[in-house]
């Protein structure tokens, strides 16, 4: 798989299949994502793999816990600005309306707006996650860092022929995921990942992104 083929073939899954994800193929990428570009080569991930019965553990505690109403750890980043100008309200709002359009839910179906919305901490059937930590000492560059990591992560397990799912959700329930994982104090859980062998039984609608002069401007000589 080429590298334009990973990218444009990349996408959100929300659903796999239960065959497991090989640790072998789980190092191989994660040694190459090692060489993800970051500020003064810092390397400010720090990453937990969880499979296996600790992570049908997890999956289990986050589900009743969301499940029973319980409320959000408290935040320790936003993820959105609580009001989004535009375009990006827009783009999100759209991004709303697909998601539950392609599972075939009414906007006003809260019941089953929250049983999809569950099926984050059941990592939509995965059978790996990753879960992303930060130093709290470290700012705004080195949380870019982590997003350029992550998305290598994310290219070259699709050479691999596997499929992710990057979710800020786990944040909302970031101290049952340290009960699993036991991070140090000085670690900020930014984001989980769900990863495994896409279920292609599973319906989607592929979004749609911006047109390049709605992003890109082009200063030429």
């Amino acid at each position: 798989m080429d590298v334009y083929e990973a990218v444009t073939s990349r996408r959100a899954v929300r659903g796999f299949t239960d065959q497991p994800v090989s640790r072998e193929v789980l190092e191989r990428v994660l040694t190459a994502a090692g060489c993800a570009p970051s500020g003064s080569n810092i390397q400010p991930w720090n990453i937990y793999v969880v499979t296996g019965a600790p992570l049908a553990e997890l999956k289990k505690l986050a589900v009743e816990r969301v499940g029973a109403g319980d409320p959000w750890d408290e935040r320790e980043f936003e993820m959105y600005p609580r009001e989004l100008r535009s375009p990006y309200g827009e783009r999100r709002s759209t991004f709303g309306k697909e998601r539950y359009s392609s599972l075939g839910i009414a906007r006003e179906d809260s019941e089953a707006r929250m049983r999809a919305a569950i099926a984050n901490w059941d990592c939509f059937g995965a059978p790996a996650a990753l879960f992303c930590y930060i130093d709290r000492d470290l700012g705004l560059p080195q949380w870019s860092d982590l997003g350029m990591y992550l998305q290598t992560v994310m290219l070259l397990l699709r050479d691999e022929g596997l499929h992710s799912c990057p979710q800020m959700a786990w944040s909302q329930v970031r101290k049952t995921v340290a009960d699993i994982v036991s991070p140090p104090d000085e670690l900020m859980l930014f984001c989980g990942m769900s990863i495994g062998y896409e279920d292609t039984t599973v319906s989607y609608i592929r979004n749609a992104r911006a047109p390049l002069d709605e992003t890109v401007t082009f200063i030429e000589g």
